[in-house]
């Protein structure tokens, strides 16, 4: 049985900017399909507009607002949103709160960096 405790994980930073502790994934479990992650992004802050070519992934926001955009479409999230990234659209979250984001995202198949593509500068749309 793998029971992971947050306190026995060690942050890193994502290809796309965010600050993650990986709860589960193939690296520290049995689990080889799917990623379960706390991610947190400081007050006014965003990760990079980005895709995964073949990752689905699920954000519920446990705790702070923020605007997500997937696409053109921006959206405000909240505790107790979950938000569901088909593989192949770009998308970013911005914290507009005061607090720190924190939220989880699971990833299938479990996140990799390399399935991580950046959006460039001139393509990434506003986000209000």
């Amino acid at each position: 049985m793998d029971v992971i405790n947050r306190r026995d994980t060690t942050p890193f930073t994502t290809a796309d900017g965010s600050t993650i502790r990986e709860l589960l994934a193939h690296r520290n479990s049995s689990i080889r399909k799917q990623s379960l992650a706390e991610a947190r992004l400081a007050p006014g802050a965003a990760t990079t507009p980005h895709h995964h070519a073949a990752t689905e992934e699920i954000y519920y926001i446990l705790s702070g607002t923020a605007v997500m955009t997937i696409e053109q479409e921006n959206r405000p999230v909240e505790p107790g949103d979950a938000i569901a990234i088909p593989p192949g659209q770009q998308h970013t979250i911005r914290n507009t709160g005061s607090d720190e984001l924190v939220f989880l995202c699971t990833c299938a198949p479990g996140y990799e960096h390399d399935d991580t593509f950046l959006a460039p500068a001139d393509a990434v749309p506003p986000t209000t």
